[in-house]
């Protein structure tokens, strides 16, 4: 469970040497929870059901949009849980002690902070991030278990570190979207500004662009289970215990609860209406196709990868003294070129800002590979992705891509992968492009749809381009 989400009995001890250099950073981070020789944490202590219940039915009276998933959760107690967690199947393993201290309140908001872990995807997301970056350590399963002794900070270990970051940053993605308006926020609560960070990112925009070994002492206990970081727990049931949910069912609650949000999108915050509406609209696979483009782009010697020295070659320890650089795979730089003539419609410009998000994830939410171009008769400037829903979609005039390829074949440096979402009402290149080249077409019906030429037939795209329907 998250620190945001807790209210612990007394600050963790200052140390009596003299002080070390400051941080660049001084905030109030969370203590850890109490330990077994607690009055609340007793051997004997029975979980309070009706408390927590009552947490849960204040969390769908002030959110109600999220009443599906607050329901679709099978509560477990479990007394190695250091105050509560999920696992990818829904299940929420509670801490009796962790509910007897805490306020009906504060429980409501860490229900709604547990079930918004796995609304966001974040075990599915955490799993992807430490498979592409080598971050399951041997003992990482069983040595970040369980609650720290009394009154001891416990640093992580070096393989558990990468469990914690991801824990923090996904945190960090849901918090400054859960609290006020009938949730408090309680003090210390783990959010961005700890590290003078933005509000309003994802979970591998924080793991990507921000150092968190400052709070690796103060979060060690931080423990929000599977469902916030894709690591399994020894506690936890695993995918053939009881009363876990399918994928089906999973996926039929995200289904709802994007429903109640789509249906009263005022009563949501802005991070949840871009949920819904991503979860309304699935991207294509450009995760794939990208992937088949990243190959295509690597098939001559060395192009795509380079050498780094951020995580050293095996053979180092070959070589006592010296420190080898491994081979690294970069990801493209993708230029996405948008048809914004008159022919297409404000729908699927929409659809078009949901694809460019799509696009800045499977590149890794690496914002800065992407950029924008919008084209009509003639291409504007190439924007770099801010936030897809910020950009400026200018055009209305006639349709002719072969400036916007124009133009991003001349930005610098060269885009790896050109991505054109077009209706197909334009001409194309003569020449294909140095690039892999992908073009995402909105649907058109088959007959002529140009009302002064009856006669006219859009030429289809160039045997060059990986062509995917939109829609």
């Amino acid at each position: 469970m998250t620190g945001a989400a807790k209210r612990w009995p007394r600050p963790l001890p200052r140390p009596m040497s003299p002080p070390a250099p400051p941080r660049p950073v001084r905030a109030t981070v969370p203590g850890p929870p109490a330990g077994s020789g607690g009055p609340d944490d007793r051997p004997g202590l029975s979980l309070d059901l009706e408390k927590l219940l009552a947490a849960r039915l204040h969390a769908v009276k002030v959110r109600p949009y999220l009443a599906a998933a607050l329901f679709a959760l099978h509560v477990v107690e479990d007394r190695s849980v250091p105050t509560m967690a999920v696992d990818a199947h829904w299940r929420c393993y509670v801490s009796p002690g962790f509910v007897a201290r805490t306020p009906v309140e504060e429980l409501a908001g860490v229900w709604v902070h547990e079930v918004s872990h796995l609304l966001r995807d974040h075990h599915g997301r955490g799993e992807r991030y430490a498979r592409e970056h080598a971050e399951h350590g041997p003992g990482e399963r069983s040595e970040m278990g369980g609650a720290p002794a009394e009154g001891r900070r416990r640093v992580p270990p070096a393989d558990g570190w990468g469990r914690l970051r991801r824990n923090i940053a996904a945190d960090f993605e849901i918090n400054d979207d859960i609290y006020g308006d009938g949730l408090p926020l309680p003090a210390g609560a783990v959010l961005p500004s700890l590290l003078r960070l933005p509000d309003g990112l994802l979970m591998e925009e924080y793991l990507r662009t921000a150092s968190m070994s400052g709070l690796a002492a103060e979060l060690a206990w931080l423990d929000c289970g599977s469902g916030a970081d894709g690591q399994v727990r020894p506690w936890e049931l695993g995918p053939d215990g009881a009363h876990g949910l399918s994928r089906q069912q999973r996926d039929a609650v995200r289904f709802r609860v994007a429903e109640g949000i789509k249906g009263r999108p005022g009563d949501a915050p802005e991070g949840w209406r871009r949920w819904a509406d991503e979860a309304f609209h699935p991207p294509q696979p450009w995760r794939q196709l990208l992937g088949a483009a990243v190959r295509s782009a690597a098939g001559a010697p060395g192009a795509g990868e380079d050498h780094s020295y951020r995580r050293p070659s095996r053979r180092s320890a070959g070589v006592p003294g010296v420190l080898l650089p491994s081979l690294r795979r970069t990801p493209p730089r993708v230029c996405v070129v948008i048809d914004t003539s008159g022919s297409v419609s404000d729908a699927e410009l929409g659809s078009a800002l949901l694809e460019v998000a799509a696009i800045s994830r499977a590149v890794g939410g690496r914002r800065d590979l992407v950029s924008v171009i919008t084209c009509d008769a003639a291409a504007g400037v190439a924007v770099p992705l801010c936030r897809a829903e910020n950009i400026e979609l200018v055009g209305g005039g006639g349709t002719d891509l072969r400036s916007g390829f124009a133009r991003a074949l001349r930005s610098r440096p060269r885009p790896d992968v050109i991505v054109a979402l077009t209706d197909g009402q334009t001409p194309w290149p003569s020449a294909q492009p140095p690039c892999r080249t992908v073009v995402g077409l909105f649907p058109r019906p088959v007959r002529a749809v140009s009302e002064e030429n009856p006669d006219y037939v859009p030429d289809t795209p160039p045997s060059w381009a990986r062509v995917v329907a939109i829609g």
